[in-house]
């Protein structure tokens, strides 16, 4: 019998609703076994909950829940197979000055669904107030005007949770040899001309050949795929002739957002989803996936009920002590979960788990992360989320990665997180924008980003690869856009060019924008190689901006949240047009993976390698080949530095056991307006260098050799590898 059989059975025959046995209270949501199905829902302030079979035709079915295991509501349903339409109905107190908010007119969906279809129309149903009171007085919400949500919400669906998962295993990258690349679903693969336009936008499309094999191409080692748990797109945008386009809203956090599969059919997402993950596990690529557990879309107090609201409003969300009517807002979007009420605790724990276990994935990034350690009102690194994390069997042996701040007050947490984590290092985006815009002083901490940023993290007994080293990320300008414009253009968003970041450490070259000067243009250039190049020698984890590699352009939007169009999605006809400059991607990639001297394990020391060693492990040189000193440091216009990076007495082991031994390397960084002359070192460092990585030359290859004690010069805002060879 198929799916949509057993639904029209469920939703037309009576006898099949008189068999409603106990169940159980755990596992909580709709769980198939293969003969039928378990419901459990929590709330603790319901007087009575129903669950509600919906048939296709829009028919409703009620069923009380009528056995209680600490506030778990439950029933197991015979029959009810994958594709069941389903909601809850909560009944209990509504009064918001207490906190309270049940409403039974409200159809919910499961905080536990693990699939969902249908769309959100957003009328006076959705909403448990009057809105034409609070058009009046935003403060005076009046009483629900009870109207039913069935027929303009979404609707929760039971799943078949079975798949062939064959001989799939995990990469397990270890942090050290990682780069990720972080990606849109849709955007990747819109207008992708090799992919079958029926799975474009899709997660059967990025799972497709083309795609993979680009980011082999890239050494991509893990994929991580902006909010694809299910999510809401605001009634403002909707109104504005724009979406949701980020996914940053999400309400589902079990569910893959059912938009992003390539068929119609209730569930499907969920196989479709595992079979990409499959297919990335299969070229040796990871899949990350940036969780939004810090808000919901219900927004604040003048938000739609459509789950958490109405099913235990104070369990779930931060209300604003002595006026509970209001939510505290750490995230700018109108609400905060509760990570204080176990629970929601709970909720988050078993949705991570359930990635994992039963999806796959290999890692989180966790948005606004600095919200989740909010145990009262300031930051703490000891909050209860991150004890569960740590002790989790499950959650903590799977890659964590920190957004390490919020908008709340010490909402700004860089280097602060626990030891099992990794964070977006936002110092070292701000160092490496300020160094090669030309920002004066940055030279001491440009050295320390580029060497792994041990100030921040090697306190907290962690790595280099702590530090996930990105310039560009969705949120502000990609990387043309950051070497073409002083100044954000989101006109775009209808938001009068308010919305998103204004201090972006960005240089337009001498144009704002679009030009056809020959100069401006090829210096951009230039500039997007030396940040690349920069990022690929830098000890820590990279990250790429999806399209960066490719140089593609927002126009100066650098808040693309709302923007599902051509100005967001990947353009890959820039595959041919700007061929120079993914060719040199490739091979600074290739660089960093083929090099561990790159990408060590260890902080690097400065000390000899061995007694009465005169080479250490890293020595920074002034253009003359000479060690810097205390006063060269203190140089508040230094822009040109060398690196040596010795490679070979690396004093880790490789991932066998066996000692690492590499070549060794010296980078020229100078970022003035003009030449600059290196001298190659004393031959204690090399007696040849031969050139790796030219970042004058568009693809970057350039073939030659000095002598130690030789002179070169380096062009303005130019990056030189060299590698010694004798």
């Amino acid at each position: 019998m198929s799916s949509s059989e057993s639904e029209a059975e469920i939703a037309d025959t009576s006898p099949a609703m008189a068999m409603v046995w106990p169940g159980t209270a755990f596992p909580l949501g709709a769980t198939y076994d293969g003969a039928g199905t378990n419901f459990s829902l929590f709330s603790e302030i319901a007087d009575k909950v129903e669950l509600c079979l919906i048939s296709r035709e829009g028919e409703e079915t009620r069923i009380n829940l009528d056995e209680v295991d600490g506030y778990i509501w439950h029933c197991y349903l015979p029959n009810v197979t994958p594709g069941q339409r389903y909601g809850f109905r909560v009944h209990g107190p509504f009064d918001p000055g207490a906190g309270h908010r049940c409403d039974p007119s409200k159809l919910l969906l499961d905080p536990y669904g693990k699939s969902f279809v249908g769309d959100f129309e957003f009328s006076q149903a959705l909403y448990s107030y009057d809105m034409a009171v609070a058009a009046e007085d935003p403060s005076q919400t009046g009483t629900p005007p009870m109207i039913d949500s069935l027929g303009h919400t979404m609707t929760s669906v039971v799943i078949n949770p079975f798949f062939d998962w064959g001989s799939d295993r995990a990469p397990g990258t270890p942090y050290h040899e990682t780069v990720i690349y972080e990606a849109h679903v849709k955007g990747m693969t819109q207008t992708h001309p090799g992919i079958p336009q029926e799975l474009r936008g899709t997660y059967a499309g990025l799972a497709h050949p083309v795609i993979i094999d680009h980011l082999k191409s890239l050494s991509v080692t893990a994929i991580e795929l902006m909010p694809i748990h299910q999510f809401m797109h605001d009634h403002r945008l909707l109104d504005l002739g724009l979406r949701n386009y980020w996914g940053y809203n999400t309400f589902g956090f079990l569910a893959p957002h059912y938009q992003y599969a390539s068929t119609p059919k209730p569930g499907a997402a969920v196989a479709e989803f595992k079979a990409m993950v499959r297919a990335f596990h299969e070229a040796g690529i990871e899949v990350i996936l940036d969780v939004v557990y810090n808000h919901t879309a219900e927004g604040n107090h003048l938000g739609p009920t459509i789950n958490f609201r109405g099913i235990d409003n104070a369990a779930y969300y931060r209300l604003v002590d002595g006026d509970l009517r209001h939510y505290k807002d750490f995230t700018g979007t109108g609400n905060s979960l509760n990570v204080r009420g176990p629970h929601t605790l709970q909720l988050i724990m078993d949705s991570l788990r359930y990635w994992v276990l039963e999806m796959h994935v290999d890692g989180f990034r966790f948005d606004l992360a600095a919200t989740l350690a909010r145990e009262f009102y300031d930051v703490d690194r000891l909050s209860a989320f991150f004890d569960l994390v740590q002790q989790d069997p499950v959650v903590s042996q799977v890659k964590l990665i920190a957004e390490p701040w919020d908008i709340g007050e010490g909402g700004y947490q860089v280097g602060n997180f626990p030891g099992l984590w990794t964070e977006w290092n936002g110092k070292y985006r701000d160092t490496v924008r300020d160094y090669w815009r030309g920002e004066p002083a940055t030279l001491g901490e440009f050295a320390s980003r580029l060497t792994g940023s041990s100030d921040l993290y090697e306190a907290t007994g962690r790595r280099p690869s702590a530090s996930i080293n990105f310039v560009t990320a969705h949120d502000g300008f990609t990387l043309n856009d950051l070497v073409s414009y002083n100044e954000k253009h989101n006109e775009a968003n209808g938001e009068d060019n308010k919305d998103g970041e204004s201090h972006n450490r960005s240089w337009n070259c001498g144009v704002e924008g679009p030009t056809d000067d020959p100069d401006i243009v090829a210096l951009r250039c230039q500039q997007m190689r030396n940040i690349m190049a920069t990022l690929m020698v830098s000890q820590g984890t990279p990250m790429l901006l999806h399209g960066d590699e490719m140089g593609r352009s927002q126009q100066g939007n650098n808040n693309v949240y709302c923007q599902d169009s051509a100005l967001s999605w990947m353009d890959w006809s820039l595959v041919e047009k700007n061929a120079d400059h993914l060719a040199f991607t490739r091979k600074v990639t290739r660089l960093r993976r083929k090099h561990p001297v790159f990408r060590r394990r260890r902080f690097l020391k400065g000390q000899p390698i061995r007694s009465g060693a005169e080479v250490r492990d890293i020595a920074w040189l002034t253009p003359a080949g000479q060690e810097m000193t205390e006063q060269d440091w203190d140089n508040d216009f230094g822009k040109s530095i060398a690196v040596f990076l010795n490679g070979r007495a690396l004093p880790e082991p490789g991932r066998r056991g066996e000692r690492i031994v590499d070549d060794s390397f010296l980078l020229c960084f100078n970022a003035h307006e003009h030449e600059v002359n290196f001298v190659m070192p004393h031959d204690d460092y090399a007696q040849e260098w031969t050139v790796e990585l030219d970042t004058t030359v568009p693809t970057g290859v350039a073939e030659r050799v000095v002598k130690d004690g030789e002179e070169i010069a380096l062009p303005a805002r130019s990056v030189l590898i060299l590698r010694k060879t004798l």
